[in-house]
C-alpha cells in the first residue's frame, strides 16, 4: 500500500533534503564545522570560537563571527583572498589586536562590524586597504585615540560609528574639508569623553553633514557657543538635535551640574541669545552669493524669492540676480533696495537669507566719514588754543610795559634825541645866528646859558627808527 502510494514518508522527506542540498553540495562539503551555510552567507555566531574557522568558502559574501572570543584578527586570518565578501560582523569578540594587513584578502569590504570589543587605538592606515568600505561600526569600544590617517582611503564610506568609547578630543579631521572621506555622511560620537567642541568649526559645516553629526551623552561643558550650535539644529529641524534633545547635556561651572543645552537660552542659567540663521552684510555695488545650506545632500532643484515677491526658479534670473549650477544665487551690483529676507526653496525645506545691504560703498564706508570727523574737531580745538594762548594767557611784564609807556610819553625829545645819534639824517637844530651868539659869549668868559633839561626819561625797549638806522646803509653824519 506504501509502495503503490509512493515512497513512505521518510523516504520522501530524504530525497526532498537531497534534493535541497545537491545545488550547494560543494558548499554544504566545504562549510567549517559549528557553522550554518546558506547559500553565500557563512554564519558561526555563537559558536564559542576562539579563532576564524577554516576552510572558507571561497564564495562567501557576508561572514558572520559575532559573539565568539576571536580576540586577535591577524593578517593571516582568511586562507586566501575572498573577492566576494562584502559584509565582516566581528562583534562581541573581545578583540584587543587587529592587523594593519588583516583587510588585505578582503579588498571589496563595504560593511564592517567591530563594534563591542576592547580595541583601544585606531592606528595609522588601519583600514587602507578598504576603498569600497561604506559602513564602520566601531561603537562599544575602549578607542581613546585616533590616527588621523586611519580613515585616509577610505573614499567611499558614508557611515562611521565611534559612540560609546573613550575619545577626549573631537577627531576634527574628519569633517573638515579636504581631508574628510568625501562621501562621509554619519558621524556618531556620542557617549564619549569630549568635555568641549568646536562650535564655530562645526556651524560652518554644511547642513546635510551636521544632520548626521551625533554629539549626545558627552561631558561638556556648557557655554553661549554650545548653545547657539545646538540651537540653530533644532531650529533647522537637523535629525542628531531633534532625536535626542533630552540627552543633549552640559556641565554648568562651578557646581558641574548637568542641564539640558537647549535650555542655556533661560535667564536663570546663562541667558544666551539665540543668532539668526544666516545673515550676510554687504555695500552697494558689491557682488554676493547666497548660498541654499539645506538638510539633502543630493537635493533636487532650488526656487528663490526675492525680497520683493519675485520668484526665480531654476534656470532663470534678472537682471541682477543669476541663479548657478549648484542652487546659490548670485547678485550684483547690489542696490538699496536688494536688502531683505530670501527665501530657498527645496522640495519640502525652505531656508531664509537675510541680506542687509548698508547705504554707503565699501570704501567710502563710515570709517572715513569718522575719521574726517575727527580730523575736523582736531582742527577746531587747535585754533582754540592757539586762541587762549595769544589773548588770554597772564603778562608777566604788565608793570614794566606800563612804565616804559608812560616814560616814553613824558619825554619824547630825550628819546628822539637819542635816537638821532644813530640816525641817518641830522635832527634840525637851533637857528645859525643862536649858536654865534653862545659862540662869541663863550670867547668874553661869559657862563653859557643852562640846557634845558626835561624829567629823566627810559629809552624805549623797542624803537623802529633807530633799530632801521642802525643797519641803514647811509653814513652817519657827525
Amino acid at each position: 500500500m506504501a509502495g503503490s502510494r509512493g515512497l513512505p514518508v521518510p523516504a520522501a522527506s530524504l530525497l526532498l533534503l537531497v534534493a535541497l542540498v545537491a545545488p550547494g553540495s560543494r558548499g554544504a562539503a566545504g562549510c567549517p564545522p559549528r557553522c550554518v551555510c546558506a547559500s553565500d552567507i557563512l554564519s558561526c555566531s555563537q559558536a564559542v570560537l576562539s579563532g576564524v574557522p577554516a576552510p572558507l568558502p571561497r564564495f562567501t559574501a557576508v561572514l558572520d563571527l559575532s559573539h565568539n572570543n576571536v580576540s586577535r584578527l591577524r593578517a593571516d586570518w582568511a586562507p586566501g583572498r575572498l573577492a566576494h565578501l562584502h559584509s565582516l560582523l566581528l562583534s562581541h569578540n573581545g578583540l584587543t589586536f587587529v592587523s594593519s594587513e588583516a583587510f588585505a584578502h578582503v579588498p571589496h569590504l563595504r560593511h564592517l562590524d567591530l563594534s563591542s570589543n576592547r580595541l583601544r587605538a585606531l592606528e595609522e592606515n588601519l583600514f587602507s586597504d578598504l576603498a569600497e568600505l561604506e559602513v564602520l561600526l566601531l561603537y562599544n569600544n575602549e578607542i581613546a585615540a585616533v590616527d588621523r590617517t586611519a580613515f585616509e582611503s577610505l573614499a567611499r564610506l558614508r557611515k562611521l560609528y565611534l559612540g560609546r568609547n573613550h575619545i577626549a578630543r573631537f577627531p576634527l579631521e574628519l569633517l573638515r574639508e579636504g581631508s574628510r572621506p568625501p562621501r562621509l555622511a554619519l558621524l556618531d560620537l556620542s557617549a564619549n569623553r569630549l568635555q568641549s567642541l568646536p562650535a564655530g568649526e562645526l556651524q560652518a559645516l554644511p547642513a546635510w553633514l551636521r544632520d548626521g553629526l551625533y554629539l549626545h551623552g558627552n561631558p561638556l561643558a556648557c557655554d553661549c557657543a554650545l548653545f547657539e550650535l545646538f540651537a540653530r539644529g533644532r531650529r533647522r529641524r537637523l535629525a542628531a538635535v531633534l532625536r535626542f534633545q533630552e540627552e543633549l547635556r552640559c556641565l554648568l561651572p562651578p557646581a558641574k551640574r548637568p542641564v539640558g543645552i537647549l535650555a542655556l537660552g533661560g535667564a536663570e542659567l546663562l541667558n544666551c541669545s539665540e543668532a539668526r540663521e544666516a545673515v550676510l552684510e554687504a555695500h552697494l555695488g558689491d557682488s554676493v552669493t547666497l548660498g541654499c545650506d539645506s538638510r539633502l545632500r543630493a537635493a533636487g532643484a532650488r526656487e528663490w524669492v526675492t525680497p520683493a515677491g519675485e520668484r526665480l526658479p531654476p534656470g532663470t534670473g534678472n537682471g541682477s540676480a543669476a541663479l548657478l549650477a549648484d542652487g546659490s544665487l548670485r547678485l550684483r551690483a547690489l542696490r538699496p533696495e536688494d536688502g531683505g529676507t530670501y527665501a530657498c526653496s527645496v522640495l519640502n525645506e525652505t531656508l531664509y537669507v537675510e541680506l542687509l545691504v548698508h547705504n554707503f560703498t565699501a570704501r567710502g564706508g563710515p570709517d572715513t566719514l569718522n575719521t574726517a570727523y575727527t580730523t575736523l574737531v582736531g582742527c577746531v580745538l587747535s585754533v582754540v588754543l592757539v586762541l587762549i594762548y595769544l589773548y588770554l594767557t597772564p603778562c608777566r611784564c604788565c608793570r614794566c610795559r606800563a612804565k616804559a609807556t608812560a616814560a616814553a610819553a613824558a619825554a619824547p625829545r630825550d628819546a628822539s634825541a637819542a635816537s638821532s645819534v644813530l640816525s641817518a639824517t641830522p635832527e634840525a637844530g637851533p637857528p645859525r645866528a643862536a649858536r654865534r651868539r653862545d659862540a662869541a659869549s663863550a670867547a668874553a668868559g661869559d657862563p653859557p646859558p643852562p640846557a634845558r633839561r626835561g624829567p629823566p626819561g627810559r629809552r624805549k625797549v623797542s624803537d623802529p627808527e633807530s633799530v632801521s638806522s642802525v643797519f641803514s646803509d647811509t653814513p652817519i653824519v657827525v
